[in-house]
This record gives C-alpha cells, sequence and structure tokens, in this order.
C-alpha cells in the first residue's frame, strides 16, 4: 500500500540524443574555414538518418563517500564510489550497449588526512582481504560474465602498495573470466 509514497531514483546522470551522420566530399581544411560557405549536408542513411545515443550512469548506493573518506571494499565485497555507465546507440532497430564500471580498488585500504593526496595504506592483510575480494568479483561476473580490470593507480610512487596488493588478489582469485591490464597515466603524461 505504500507505492504511492515510494519514487525510484538513481544518483547518477542520464543524456538521451538524438544524432545525425552527414556526409560531405570537402575536406577537413575546407569544413574548418571561415570562408568557406555553408554546404548543404548528405545524410548517409536517407532512410533512417538518425541515431539515439543515451549515456546513463549510476552510482552505487552502497560505500558512497567523499573522496579520501571512503575507500576500498567493505566487508560485503562493495567497493567505494562504485559507478556504472552504459552507453547505447539506437539505429535501424538495433541497440548497442557498452557496460563500463569503475570503482576504488577492492581491498581493504584507506587515505588519512585532508592535505592533496595523502599516502595511501593497507588496513587488512592478504588473508583478511581474499573473502571481500572474491565477494566483489562474483558479483560483477554474475552481472556481466566476463571483465576486463584495467588498474590506473600509479605503479611506481605512493599508490605502487594499493597495486601490488591488487594484482597480488587478482592472482590468487585465478578467473578465467577475469582479464588484467596495469595502464601508468604517469608514464603516458
Amino acid at each position: 500500500e505504500v507505492d504511492f509514497w515510494i519514487i525510484p531514483i538513481i544518483q547518477g546522470f542520464v543524456q538521451i540524443e538524438e544524432l545525425v551522420v552527414n556526409y560531405s566530399e570537402s575536406s577537413d581544411d575546407d569544413k574548418s574555414s571561415p570562408e568557406t560557405p555553408p554546404q548543404e549536408s548528405t545524410c548517409v542513411d536517407d532512410i533512417h538518418p538518425t541515431f539515439l545515443v543515451a549515456l546513463i550512469s549510476r552510482r552505487s548506493r552502497h560505500r558512497a563517500g567523499m573522496r579520501y573518506k571512503r575507500r576500498g571494499v567493505d566487508k560485503n565485497g562493495n567497493v567505494a564510489n562504485y559507478v556504472e555507465t552504459e552507453q547505447l546507440i539506437h539505429v535501424h532497430n538495433h541497440t548497442l550497449s557498452f557496460i563500463q564500471t569503475r570503482g576504488s580498488v577492492p581491498v581493504f585500504w584507506s587515505q588519512v588526512g585532508y592535505r592533496y593526496n595523502p599516502r595511501p595504506r593497507l588496513d587488512k592483510s592478504e588473508n583478511e582481504t581474499v573473502s571481500c575480494f572474491r565477494a566483489h568479483f562474483e558479483e560483477q561476473l554474475k552481472n556481466y560474465k566476463k571483465q576486463v580490470i584495467i588498474n590506473l593507480v600509479d605503479q611506481t610512487g605512493r599508490e605502487k602498495i594499493i597495486g601490488d596488493a591488487y594484482l597480488k588478489q587478482v592472482l590468487l582469485y585465478n578467473n578465467a573470466n577475469l582479464t588484467y591490464v596495469s595502464f601508468d597515466f604517469h608514464e603516458h603524461w
């Protein structure tokens, strides 16, 4: 009897746009010149010239929090600041979907203090982390079947301790449906 009073909401973002792909024989230089007179665009597909594109981000209610205050995984396998972002493209009665998730590294860790970039620390041992790490990825694999993990932490600086703990947990979990990739932004800066 209370359904009337409950409003389902998401903490996140939704945007839906209709896009038209136009084709023109002119070069990119001609298009960017202010002196070029506007030309009538020829659409690639005259039957269905539009694409419907949607971007939906949903933030989990579990372990939501402020940066530097909420990190790592909890005893149930929920990671801090977890977000699922889905990109949808609808064209010719077909819908394509790509889902990307992100969240804190699923080990027990924290950063204490408010100064810029406080040093991270591990809060529990490798053995204490195994079951929670496993719970996190069992839920991920149940939802998405396969996962490509892209570890974005600094592999040589102060975050190295977190990156090493993450890799160790992936190796201990040893699941063929997980692919682990380490990408250090500092190397590509």
